[in-house]
């Protein structure tokens, strides 16, 4: 499977792990209608597939995603800034939370605006060390949407969020990670390598039970204490019931690596 979407979208299988990449890189990645569109079919079909396991988001070139593309949102023949919203980018955060498969994002790049907002709704940051993280509604009036007021403050507080979006302070890697905004900062040198490895490890994992663990993840958000605790007794009484349970437990038993199928 290796396919491109309007030349906007590179699409590729590889070892149990779907590619997105953006393919803008002389706009920096940045989003236009084509571009979310493609996206979003793309995401519906790798969920689909059962032979993808892990879902890998990245860019081409300099940028991972450097937002939306202000020449399409300026434009008045252009889709209105509601439109850009609500079907452009909502439902590209909406796929990304429910899609029952790991989702990375392996930030090779520049992250702005919604770009940097696409990559905090995955399950997994990882960014070159040479990559920024920019909230950069401000600077034109806006705020900031795809889920950034909603993850960002999540994973580093509500003060240091409201911080970064009035500032629009530009956050290396190596910040990132210790704000605990992402999980890891890569030498550029070692980062395509790392990724690749973490997806294809990542797609031989037991991918439903990671798939329950992000479903109950996902509700903790909103759950009181008791109702989170009966979540995780029904989802954990599903994962029972999986190939890769009985697989796990007898490889360990058997002292012997387990061959997980994803189910």
């Amino acid at each position: 499977m290796a396919q491109n979407r309007y030349m906007e979208l590179k699409v590729e299988k590889k070892n149990g792990v779907g590619i997105l990449t953006f393919n803008r890189p002389e706009k920096f990645n940045s989003f236009n209608q084509k571009l979310s569109f493609s996206v979003q079919s793309s995401l519906d079909e790798m969920e689909q597939d059962d032979t993808i396991r892990c879902i890998l988001i990245t860019g081409e070139g300099k940028a991972f995603c450097a937002g939306q593309d202000l020449a399409e949102a300026t434009d008045p023949n252009g889709p209105p800034l509601q439109s850009i919203v609500k079907d452009h980018y909502n439902p590209i955060i909406t796929r990304i939370r429910n899609i029952e498969k790991p989702i990375l994002a392996a930030v090779n790049g520049v992250a702005a605006g919604a770009g940097a907002n696409i990559a905090l709704a995955c399950d997994i940051v990882v960014a070159a060390k040479s990559a920024k993280f920019i909230q950069a509604f401000s600077a034109i009036g806006l705020i900031p949407d795809s889920g950034g007021t909603f993850f960002l403050p999540r994973l580093i507080g509500m003060q240091k969020a409201m911080s970064l979006m009035i500032t629009g302070d530009r956050i290396s890697a190596d910040e990132a990670e210790k704000m605990n905004m992402i999980y890891k900062a890569v030498e550029d040198e070692n980062f395509f390598e790392f990724v690749t490895e973490l997806s294809e490890r990542i797609a031989k994992m037991p991918t439903k039970g990671i798939g329950l663990t992000k479903r109950a993840l996902n509700a903790s958000f909103e759950n009181q204490l008791y109702q989170q605790l009966e979540l995780e007794e029904k989802l954990q009484t599903e994962a029972g019931s999986t190939h890769d349970f009985n697989e796990g437990t007898s490889a360990f038993l058997e002292k012997r690596k387990p061959n997980f199928k994803g189910y």
